[in-house]
């Protein structure tokens, strides 16, 4: 579910402001590929001694400590030849029973859009927040205006509701949302990011009347008179909307991104995606870049809306200054299995209301423009994600990719299928020969598994969302997300999801789907820094690398997936300093 919401938009303003924050003294280029070779008797600044060491590099599995200084791993081994590496002010961390791992990698999410939700009002459902009905979502939202005294006419946004989880069954509409109030412009964003509903306050400062037509990729949900917009808005029917949204301070945006780091971290993460970026929070990202403000690596995804639209010049692109890297385009071309608007091959289990029986949800744009838009970017010579939730899209979307290899245009290869929820077997065939990436969304399972089962896909379609065993089956280098913010950012949860499969209800989703622990762990260290072009610095510990690292309570590969939930993080270290926990 990759949020299309209009951040941009949101932020535009801020560049100015922002232009102020860059100053010439921006922190230098590091180049990507490291050096492999560590001085035999470098000093160390800390050492990490423990029987518990997860290096994911076969070569170093058995190791029992890790020496690290200026911010980069020097050596990997035994005891003894790490304590080579002592000297008077090193440091030495006896683990005990905890873990030391490679840091987690954020191989799909929205950093910039997480950070300015944190602000926002929760209306999601257990166990992200509290909301189980209309009502209760309707008094969360008076309970917010009346506490923080927010006067009239000022936005109020939220964010998370699921109409699958809310007793009634339905999207909150402008009647619903005009009971909460009429002097303040209300807009909820779904919690998949793909439909959004507003009052009719909102609604009129878009734009939105009777007469307004559909626009191409997206609905305007009608009343029974079929014509008077009832507030639900699908896909990019919601940019009308989100371009009056308020604009946040660059102060407040700084430190949101504060926050975000802070929730990101405490994760375990140590590189972060902000995907389907705009050039506004590019710019938002690299001057706190230059304030020195980013304590995480950012990899930005710049997003691509139209054929037309000019992209940031090729030499923007791959390499990091500093803790910021512009890493490639994104491309978002359908919606939401959840939301039932994804792109599928054959109709939903339960169409939505209002639907024919054949409905199959719809892409954002048709094939020509998506031929077009996956052609600029791969001749652009830079790295391509694309958004492919139903296996219709995917379908068009390999066909892009496989006609542009075919004339020889293939960019920096990799090309990745974001989610790829329902991609099917035939589809990763031709994905393995042309040495594309599936993304899955593995926490789909738990959050939404029973719902895929019982009414979007049924049971059969169902029980194959975010297939990693039939990728792994095929040798098919694959990664795993959370999508924050449409879940958290919870890497322990997102490696119990892939390898166990069990959903809300206590149910096993798709037993042959699970993977071992060791393969889902591949899928967010060492697989997602492959598919960042980063596989040379980070994603395993092995010298030359980046000393990204996340310390867990126990040791993921000597338990049952069961029991991967009890893990918990302890510490997060980025760059040899730490970010998370005590030092």
């Amino acid at each position: 579910m990759t949020v299309p919401i209009q951040v941009p938009k949101f932020m535009s303003v801020l560049l100015n402001s922002i232009a102020l924050l860059c100053l010439a003294g921006c922190v230098a280029n590091e180049r990507a590929q490291p050096s492999i070779t560590a001085p035999s008797l470098q000093i160390a600044d800390t050492i990490y001694i423990g029987a518990n060491i997860v290096t994911m590099d076969p070569d170093t599995e058995d190791s029992q400590g890790v020496a690290v200084a200026d911010g980069k791993i020097i050596a990997v081994g035994s005891q003894t030849d790490i304590l080579r590496h002592k000297g008077a002010t090193s440091q030495i961390m006896e683990l005990g029973k905890n873990a030391l791992l490679p840091g987690f990698i954020d191989a799909h999410g929205h950093f910039t859009f997480q950070a300015m939700l944190l602000s926002a009002v929760n209306l999601s459902s257990p166990p992200v927040g509290e909301v189980t009905n209309i009502e209760g979502l309707k008094n969360t939202l008076k309970s917010h205006i009346a506490v923080k005294s927010i006067p009239e006419g000022q936005w109020i946004i939220g964010y998370g509701y699921d109409e699958s989880l809310i007793s009634e069954g339905r999207h909150p509409t402008r009647a619903d949302l005009d009971d909460v109030s009429t002097d303040h412009p209300i807009y909820l964003l779904h919690v998949s990011g793909h439909l959004g509903s507003g009052n009719s306050l909102a609604l009129e400062a878009g734009g939105i009347g009777p007469d307004s037509p559909d626009p191409e990729g997206g609905v305007i949900r009608r009343m029974a008179d079929g014509k008077t917009p009832n507030g639900v808005l699908e896909e990019r029917a919601q940019y009308a909307v989100q371009k009056k949204l308020p604009t946040p301070t660059p102060q407040q945006a700084l430190a949101g991104l504060a926050a975000a780091q802070n929730l990101y971290a405490s994760y375990g993460i140590t590189t972060v995606q902000d995907g389907a970026a705009s050039q506004a929070t590019i710019d938002l990202v690299r001057a706190a870049n230059a304030q020195g403000l980013l304590s995480l690596d950012i990899v930005s995804y710049f997003h691509l809306q139209k054929p037309e639209q000019q992209l940031p010049p090729a030499a923007e692109f791959a390499q990091y200054n500093g803790r910021f890297k512009l890493g490639g385009v994104k491309l978002v071309l359908d919606g939401s299995p959840q939301g039932k608007t994804a792109f599928l091959s054959k109709p939903f289990h339960v169409v939505p209301d209002g639907q024919k029986k054949d409905y199959q949800g719809y892409p954002n744009y048709p094939t020509d423009k998506v031929n077009a838009m996956v052609s600029k970017v791969l001749t652009h010579d830079v790295p391509l994600i694309a958004h492919a939730n139903g296996d219709a899209m995917g379908e068009i979307l390999i066909d892009a990719v496989n006609a542009s290899h075919s004339k020889g245009v293939k960019g920096k290869g990799r090309s990745v299928m974001i989610h790829a929820q329902t991609v099917r077997e035939d589809q990763l065939d031709r994905m393995a020969g042309l040495g594309m990436i599936p993304s899955f969304f593995s926490t789909h399972v738990f959050f939404w598994g029973d719902y895929h089962r019982d009414s979007v896909l049924g049971p059969v379609r169902g029980a194959r969302i975010s297939p990693a065993k039939s990728a792994l089956d095929r040798n098919i280098i694959f990664t795993t997300h959370n999508d924050a913010p449409i879940v958290p950012p919870d890497m322990i949860r997102l490696l119990w999801a892939t390898s166990h499969r069990e959903t809300r209800s206590g149910k096993i989703l798709g037993a042959e789907q699970r993977v071992p622990i060791y393969d889902a762990l591949k899928s967010m260290t060492i697989n997602a820094a492959y598919q960042n072009f980063e596989e040379g610095i980070k994603g395993s510990i092995a010298v030359g690398k980046y000393a990204d690292f996340v310390i867990l309570s126990e040791n993921p590969l000597k338990l049952q997936p069961t029991d991967l939930l009890q893990l918990k993080v302890m510490k997060t270290i980025s760059r040899g300093k730490t970010v998370f926990g005590a030092d």
